[in-house]
């Protein structure tokens, strides 16, 4: 029988809040700490209930603005500890592009894992979770319809607090991307790509199961270094020193819009999400707490594409071509694809485009400096006060 909800408390949005931060290389792990007592961490998430880590390799290569960063991770889970919750498992996804066992090094994860023993799941391997068939009790708005034989979950998913850690940057799909999108990798499965036609509606659907099976929900969102461009992984970085947290995943993906310089209410998953329902889209409506200056903030970033999402649009939104996805995407013919992207990506961007901008940051902004002395192992990790920032 497929699994439904109801035997699960319902993780309703709580009040629109977002905690605003910001900070720098010496202080970012405390400011985490700090940022997430700010959001009220302690009424988000449930303390009896294991806590999944949700962090987002976009890329498994190192570039900045793309992927979750590992003060942010850091931070998050000291921030979580300072609040009683200790039960903590990370848990990767994987896609055509991206090698979770190798982003986990090359984008110093594992350093952080092993030096506060936060294991590790992947919502690929059978012997970690198993996928199973879900019926929401919301009204959907397109996954049934893409997947007419079940929408289907990992079980590991259900009755657990869930963590997001997406990063601030543009999407040539989206807008942006952010909390909401973040959800994409975790509940759906490979066939995920069928739905980048429904993108919007798609977000709103996961992130209404998402309340659905999960005992409660937060997000932190780093934009030390935020991300322009034809993202999400070919971005230009801008250090931007802002980090967000909040419950609401609508509301966090609202401000951080805003201060990329989009009109939150515009962008359809935001919009739609905020008519459901599902969490706060309006600014006007959100408590900024922290640093609120940083929201006369716009940085007027642009999107654009690349040749892969440059085709993508084509074959997903762009009619008649959309009308013939089933034949690229549903068929053998999509390994064509998956290859031509990731042979893209990592033989042709990586060492004639991204590798100068990494080198540059890493020379010479504060945060490449910072990922270069405390996360190429655990033994450089710092030893952090074991107090919470706010009572020292």
């Amino acid at each position: 029988m497929p699994f439904t909800p109801a035997s699960w408390k319902r993780c309703r949005p709580p009040a629109p809040r977002v905690a605003v931060l910001r900070s720098r290389p010496e202080t970012v792990v405390d400011d985490y700490r700090r940022l997430m007592h700010l959001a009220r961490v302690d009424e988000a998430l449930d303390p009896a209930a294991s806590t999944i880590l949700k962090d987002n390799i976009t890329w498994h290569m190192l570039h900045p603005g793309v992927n979750t960063t590992p003060w942010q991770l850091e931070g998050t889970i000291l921030g979580l500890r300072d609040h009683g919750h200790c039960d903590l498992v990370d848990v990767h996804n994987h896609t055509v592009v991206t090698d979770p066992f190798k982003g986990e090094v090359n984008l110093g994860f594992a350093p952080v894992y092993k030096k506060y023993d936060i294991p590790v799941k992947y919502n690929f391997r059978e012997s970690d979770m198993t996928w199973i068939h879900f019926e929401p009790q919301a009204e959907m708005l397109v996954l049934p319809r893409i997947f007419p034989h079940g929408i289907r979950i990992p079980d590991y998913f259900v009755g657990k607090n869930i963590v997001h850690l997406p990063t601030i940057k543009t999407h040539t799909y989206t807008t942006y991307t952010g909390a909401m999108k973040n959800a994409f990798g975790g509940l759906l499965a490979a066939m995920r790509h069928y739905t980048h036609t429904w993108i919007h509606e798609t977000l709103v659907d996961l992130l209404a199961v998402g309340q659905e099976i999960h005992e409660g929900m937060f997000a932190t969102m780093d934009g030390t270094s935020a991300g322009e461009g034809p993202g999400p992984r070919t971005v230009i970085p801008h250090d931007k020193n802002i980090i967000l947290a909040s419950a609401d995943q609508v509301a966090i993906d609202a401000v951080a819009a805003t201060l990329m310089g989009f009109d939150p209410m515009s962008l359809p998953c935001i919009r739609l999400a905020h008519e459901r329902g599902l969490g706060m889209g309006d600014l006007s409506q959100i408590e900024i707490v922290g640093d609120r200056d940083v929201m006369n903030e716009r940085w007027n970033f642009k999107v654009g594409a690349n040749l892969a999402t440059g085709v993508g649009t084509l074959l997903w939104h762009t009619w008649p071509l959309n009308r013939m996805q089933k034949l690229f995407f549903h068929t053998p013919l999509v390994k064509v694809f998956e290859n031509a992207s990731a042979l893209y990506h990592d033989s042709w961007v990586y060492p004639f485009q991204s590798k100068a901008i990494v080198d540059k940051w890493l020379a010479e902004s504060p945060w490449g400096q910072l990922f270069t002395r405390e996360y190429n192992d655990a033994s450089t990790i710092p030893n952090r006060p074991a107090t919470p920032p706010w009572k020292r």
